[in-house]
């Protein structure tokens, strides 16, 4: 760099730090929020064009001066000399910016705009916040110095696309939002039982079958049994991407500083290859089971090759293989998985799959990439070099971290988007279990006593699409709640919080809507969980002991014995605060402690057809004054047919008078096999 050219940028900044004055209150409605604002006074007035001058590589001054020409900023380079209504970017080296090459200062004041980064990253960064201002406050933005760099190097959306096929003009939309927001990884599911969404030169069948399904949503076709169709069956609905459409997504991509992850799930998921390719299946037919034949080399074969176009399609260092939810059924009597397990030493079907886990890993090292997994990849023992993608849960995440591997926290319970996210009986149809934006949003990645917490490469927002099956319930479903990732993965914790959070995303969803994305109505949502679960409920059996004539399922035993009777009512997630019984009755005895005047008996029950949790048949209340002889009061039958697909919160009860010290819940199964009960807590009033 020029020493001039230096020069007058430091003074810039000297300028434009002695004219502002310390932190103020946030006005602004920029997201993710950046790490310093300081205001000064007066206001820039854009021109249009603005004079846009870079002092920075050529390379860097092109590719920027392309983009810009794709937004609202009008730019023009006739006259870079411009004296005033200018946009400046430089790169420079200098102390006063951000160490990060992402990071940049945005100075505006009335004679003009100035960008200074170390990178190229860090100038489209700044421009990203200009533009958001720009958004807000027209042409003239009041004058202020932002000082901003990202909190974590990974900052991810992910896509699946293999139950629903939206296509590439959708995906390039959304990396638009994407870079708006600061995000800069793009994790996209391209494979899965549902669909195989990429070209396979050398596995035509991929896409001539394997891509297509004669039956359009996801839980028909599963009910069905999984038929998939040819590409010309007048039925046929799904798709693919062709290598042209892969490079030109991953060009798009990369011209808006996002990296695009494949994800090529493997060994389970992989019923549509084993559809097309059964020899692959410890079976040796398709449709019996999910998983690849680990025993078998053709599996390798076949992964291998396909992992070879995938890399020359895509750049990035990590290459995501799955690794999820493999249900190893065939491996434990597949004669060829037991002779490899022999071969290697392997002592159970968890060290089979870290086998094939740890074999990939070494196809993809000696390749200069890099495997990236779902924390099932840890079963078995974890290989070398691999990056853990944890959401089962957090721990998962810990436990790599701990042990010296890369971490990218997507825990389900926070950061799965395709859950519900306002109340679920008046939403559309989404995955069981809630996700409300003010929970996501306090999502914290690495606290500080996580041990190997800076082994965390980030975060990521995660958007399942089995009951997503337009481009418009998917943006609807995304935000804002990746408005809330991208401030987690961006900014730094302790400038969180809530309230000025939404007030931002409320502006910041005007914004987008006039440029076409559908959002969640935030403005008039209610806010947060389950209402009646956010205060605790006084009544006569708080604190009493409970009895139960069955055993909870260990998986959801909420808050242990005493669930029923802590005064504190279930979310609208079932796994939280919600006592689970599977394929039994719920009968529960509380103790009053004496006998005393009751006039009312009820519990809530859910009903959530997806996760097979059912109403039950009927609610019985029995009273006893010895627990020995019991007189029952009445009950309450169900009338919501099992198949019903909205989730239901119904209390079941009696009312009336009576006395007793034993009164007694017995809620009757639904009688479906496999089925369940959620029982949130017996109220005696």
């Amino acid at each position: 760099m020029k020493k001039n050219h230096l020069l007058s940028l430091l003074a810039g900044l000297s300028l434009c730090a002695a004219s502002c004055g310390g932190p103020t209150a946030e006005t602004d409605a920029v997201i993710p929020r950046p790490a310093s604002v300081e205001k000064c006074s007066g206001a820039c007035r854009l021109a249009s064009p603005l004079a846009l001058s870079f002092d920075a590589p050529a390379e860097v001054a092109d590719a920027l001066t392309a983009y810009l020409r794709t937004t609202p900023l009008a730019v023009r380079t006739d006259d870079p000399q411009a004296s005033d209504g200018y946009l400046r970017l430089t790169v420079a080296a200098s102390p006063e910016l951000p160490a990060s090459e992402e990071g940049y200062v945005l100075s505006v004041l009335p004679e003009g705009v100035s960008v200074a980064s170390r990178g190229e990253a860090g100038l489209f960064y700044g421009i990203q916040t200009l533009l958001q201002l720009q958004e807000q406050f027209g042409d003239r933005i009041p004058a202020q110095r932002i000082t901003d760099s990202p909190r974590f190097s990974y900052r991810g959306m992910h896509l699946d696309e293999a139950r629903h096929f939206f296509g590439k003009e959708f995906v390039k939309k959304q990396l638009r939002m994407m870079a708006s927001l600061k995000l800069n990884r793009f994790h996209w599911h391209l494979t899965d039982g549902a669909g195989w969404r990429i070209e396979i030169d050398r596995y035509p069948e991929l896409t001539e079958l394997a891509a297509w399904r004669p039956i359009e949503g996801w839980q028909p076709w599963l009910d069905a049994g999984r038929p998939y169709c040819r590409r010309d069956d007048p039925n046929a609905y799904g798709g693919f991407y062709t290598k042209d459409d892969i490079r030109e997504v991953v060009a798009y991509a990369d011209s808006l500083h996002i990296t695009v992850i494949p994800e090529i799930e493997m060994p389970g998921h992989s019923e549509e290859v084993l559809a097309v390719y059964p020899h692959l299946s410890c079976a040796g037919k398709p449709h019996v089971y999910d998983d690849f034949c680990i025993g078998n080399d053709a599996t390798f074969e076949f992964l291998e090759n396909v992992l070879e176009e995938v890399m020359e399609l895509f750049p990035s260092e990590y290459i995501h293989v799955g690794g999820d939810e493999a249900t190893k059924k065939g491996w434990p009597t597949c004669p060829k998985c037991r002779a490899r397990m022999q071969r290697e030493g392997l002592k159970d079907v968890d060290e089979l799959q870290s086998y094939a886990v740890h074999r990939l890993e070494a196809f993809l090292n000696a390749r200069g990439r890099r495997l990236l997994g779902w924390d099932e990849i840890l079963q078995g023992g974890l290989a070398p070099n691999a990056a853990v993608m944890s959401w089962r849960g957090e721990s998962g995440g810990r436990e790599a971290a701990a042990s010296g591997h890369p971490v990218v926290m997507v825990p389900g319970s926070y950061c799965y988007l395709d859950k519900y996210q306002g109340n679920p009986s008046t939403e559309p149809e989404a995955l069981e279990g809630s996700v409300p934006l003010p929970k996501t949003y306090m999502y914290e990645p690495a606290p500080q006593d996580m041990p190997g917490r800076e082994r965390v490469l980030g975060v990521q927002a995660n958007l399942w699409t089995e009951r997503i099956a337009t481009p418009e319930y998917a943006e609807y479903m995304l935000y804002p709640r990746v408005f809330a990732v991208a401030e987690i993965a961006w900014s730094a914790p302790e400038l969180k919080d809530y309230e000025d959070f939404r007030r931002r995303a409320l502006m910041r969803i005007d914004a987008v809507r006039a440029k076409g994305y559908n959002t969640f109505d935030l403005a008039g949502s209610v806010r947060g969980e389950r209402p009646e679960s956010l205060e605790e409920v006084r009544h006569l059996a708080v604190g009493c002991p409970v009895t139960y004539a069955s055993e909870w399922y260990e998986g959801y035993p909420a808050d242990g014995p005493g669930s029923l009777t802590d005064g504190k009512l279930g979310s609208w997630t079932y796994g939280y605060r919600w006592l689970g019984f599977l394929n039994t009755d719920v009968e529960a005895t509380v103790d009053l402690g004496a006998v005393k005047p009751i006039r009312e008996v009820k519990a809530d029950f859910l009903q959530w057809r997806s996760a097979f949790i059912g109403l039950p048949k009927r609610v019985e209340i029995a009273v006893s004054a010895d627990g020995e002889r019991f007189t029952v009061l009445g009950g309450e039958e169900n009338d919501l047919p099992f198949d019903d697909p909205k989730l239901q919160c119904r209390a079941f009860g009696w009312t009336g008078e009576a006395e007793a010290r034993y009164v007694r819940c017995h809620a009757f199964s639904h009688g479906h096999p496999g089925g369940w009960l959620f029982i949130d807590e017996i109220i005696v009033n």
